[in-house]
Parts: structure tokens; sequence; C-alpha cells
């Protein structure tokens, strides 16, 4: 499993757990080395994460971005409930549909938002292996991008991460830094096994 985020300096990672801990390794790296240029990455996404270094190792910490609650969890309650339906969560949005869509969409049963719902559910179960191994090929290919862009075999190693061609990718990267190479391997395959 991926570290939630890593921080690389150069062709060395640094850093890897979650934020606070990140920034604290990196900071701590940059009070040695003035000229340091570190990079950190959300360990999921490959996104680059901005963080404020100026100052003390508390004053980045309390700088730091608040990370977002995921999607499936449900917010904390802050108050006891009184009566009434349950805060789901829900977000109201809008859809385009044909006639004929909210046509069947009426005939169901519990009406258009909970055939919709269950719409949605289906796909996104059907297409769960897929949707995993797309946003790994994502995440591997953006740190590859901003960290060996510039390295022999790029290009290549790219065609293959997406061909699905496991060992012509590991064998192109074989000679990259240690550091990059297997965090690039690491987010190309964390869903698959060995």
């Amino acid at each position: 499993m991926n570290p939630a985020y890593v921080a690389f300096e150069g062709e060395h990672r640094i850093g890897a757990g979650d934020l606070p801990e990140v920034a604290r390794a990196a900071k701590q790296h940059l009070d040695q080395r003035k000229d340091a240029a570190i990079l950190v990455f959300n360990g999921r996404t490959s996104a680059l994460v901005d963080i404020d270094f100026r100052g003390s190792v508390d004053d980045v910490l309390a700088r730091l971005p608040q990370p977002a609650p995921a999607r499936d969890e449900e917010p904390a309650p802050t108050a006891p409930r009184g009566p009434g339906r349950p805060k789901l969560g829900v977000v109201a949005r809008e859809i385009t549909l044909l006639p004929r869509h909210w046509d069947w969409l009426a005939q169901q049963k519990g009406g258009a938002s909970v055939a919709i719902r269950k719409l949605v559910d289906e796909a996104r179960r059907a297409s769960g292996d897929k949707d995993r191994t797309r946003s790994a090929q994502d995440a591997a290919y953006r740190f590859m991008t901003v960290m060996a862009g510039n390295r022999p075999n790029y290009e290549d190693a790219i065609r293959a991460l997406f061909a699905h061609d496991r060992r012509r990718f590991a064998t192109l990267i074989a000679d990259w830094p240690a550091d990059i190479r297997d965090h690039a391997i690491r987010l190309a395959y964390s869903d698959q096994a060995d």
C-alpha cells in the first residue's frame, strides 16, 4: 500500500507517511541543506502538494493544508440528532436526460433519485478493477513525468505502463535511481498482487 504522502529531494526519497510527518522530514532536510529542492507528492494520486517551508517546523505544520474527508465517509455528528430524516451527505446537482430517460426513471420504485443511485453503484461495482488500474497508471504517469521525464526510456516506459506490460515496464526503468524506480513501480502496480 502506498503511503499517504511522499517527499523527494532530487532522486532520493526523504520521507513518506502522513502529511505532518512528511512535512517535518522535509523541513528538517531543508534546514540542513538550504539549497535542497523538495517535492511532496500525494501518495495516491501523485499530485504535487504545495507546502510553505518558511519559519520553524511548528510554523510549517500549522500552515499545512487540511485533508478533505473521504467521499464515502460520513462526517462525525456534531450535535444530537432531532426528529426527521438523517443527514446522508446528499448533494443536489443537476443532470440532463432525454424525455425517455425521465419517463423510465419515473416508473422505477423509489423514484428517479433512488434509481440513479442504484445505477451508479452498479456501474461502480462493475468497473471497479478497471477504475483502480487506471487510477494507478495515472498516478505513476504523473510521478514519472515530474521525476523521470528526462530519464532514458521514459517514453517507452510510459507506453509499457499503459499497455499493461509490467515486465517491459520494469526492464525499461531498471537503471533509474532506486527511489524513483521503486516508487514508480509501487504506484503503477499497487492494486495488483506480485
